[in-house]
């Protein structure tokens, strides 16, 4: 889309987002589905139709993982540009990110990255604070006491939190705390402060920016079994016990053709408890190579993941793990895998594309 259409666009839209800030767009025009042929999608160069604009329209968003460097990339650019209405920062957040070396911060892939959403007119969706994964190694190998653990973790949410205070919707604060069997998993933190590590790093979170949405982010919980069942718990004792939580994150990080049936329940659990829910690293995994009836069985199943948060009043939007299998992280990970996302490497629209808009079209609650 061109920067023009999109501000003729967004001037049109009247329906605030659910939880929008200063930053965010809010609606846009009703959108003709009949006019959408299965699996096409206009070029986004010439057109005013995007997921983002879909989403909007019901009153959440469409987001995506970015990876900063590929912003770079003029067409990588103009997608997440003109389809998204937030972005999540697929590393520049992360602890080993921004302070490689104890006190020393490189904010700039973070910097640009919010720069370009606010240009953009898109919420951010900061990710994450404390997680196991991507630690500074000065953190993992320092042998500190556990003491300085929980003055090091407290500092780093209170630094980045502050520094960005105002510009970011939500964060992740406390990413994948559960094990797969529903305990919790052993980390640095948990050996340090017990479980009590996710209610201070919370309350830390909301000292630093009372004004951001605060989220416990799991993988494995679209379903209902023992992980699902232990992320409810851990966020109904949390609310119980006064601590500031917002939302719940489901990763959905499914395989083509099994995306689960309970989700729209699981939502509807969650939602219960008095927070908002998120669908926050949705990607469909096909083995290599994909069909077309790949395709159209992935098609179908971002469909029945966005119906999900479509009928569910308090699940505020959805974010893919990418917009593009050009920058996927699925083929370095899952061996055999690949065309997980909703665009192709020449980013051109697969048929989830036009699914999504139809999921987020259909009348809703």
């Amino acid at each position: 889309m061109r920067k023009s259409a999109l501000i003729g666009m967004l001037a049109a839209m009247a329906v605030p987002i659910v939880g929008s800030s200063a930053c965010a767009p809010e609606a846009t025009t009703a959108i003709d589905v009949n006019a959408l042929a299965e699996g096409s999608y206009p070029a986004p160069a010439g057109n005013e139709l995007t997921i983002g604009a879909a989403a909007a329209a019901t009153g959440r968003y469409f987001g995506a993982a970015i990876d900063v460097n590929a912003l770079a990339e003029g067409p990588y650019r103009a997608l997440a540009g003109n389809e998204l209405t937030a972005v999540t920062p697929e590393n520049a957040m992360k602890w080993g990110e921004v302070e490689p070396q104890r006190g020393v911060f490189d904010w700039r892939p973070a910097d640009e990255l919010v720069g370009f959403a606010k240009a953009h007119g898109q919420k951010i969706r900061g990710h994450t604070l404390v997680w196991h994964g991507q630690l500074p190694s000065w953190f993992v190998d320092g042998n500190f006491a556990p003491n300085e653990v929980k003055a090091l973790m407290l500092a780093h949410v209170s630094t980045e939190v502050g520094r960005f205070k105002g510009s970011i919707y939500a964060w992740d604060v406390v990413n994948e705390p559960l094990a797969d069997n529903g305990g919790w998993r052993d980390n640095i933190f948990l050996k340090a402060m017990g479980p009590d590590y996710v209610s201070l790093a919370l309350n830390a979170a909301h000292k630093a920016d009372p004004g951001a949405k605060l989220y416990v982010n799991e993988y494995g919980v679209e379903t209902s079994g023992p992980k699902m069942e232990a992320l409810y718990d851990l966020v109904a004792s949390l609310k119980r016990d006064g601590v500031p939580i917002d939302g719940v994150g489901l990763q959905c990080h499914l395989v083509s053709g099994a995306a689960p049936g309970d989700l729209p329940d699981v939502m509807r659990r969650f939602a219960s408890l008095g927070v908002d829910v998120a669908v926050t690293e949705l990607d469909l995994r096909i083995r290599s190579p994909a069909t077309e009836r790949d395709l159209q069985t992935q098609a179908a199943d971002y469909a029945r993941v966005v119906s999900a948060c479509r009928m569910t009043k308090r699940c505020v939007g959805a974010t893919a793990w990418g917009i593009t299998d050009g920058h996927s992280w699925i083929p370095g990970f899952f061996q055999g895998y690949g065309a997980a996302l909703p665009f192709d490497e020449g980013y051109r629209p697969k048929p989830a594309v036009a699914a999504i808009l139809k999921a987020f079209a259909a009348p809703g609650p």
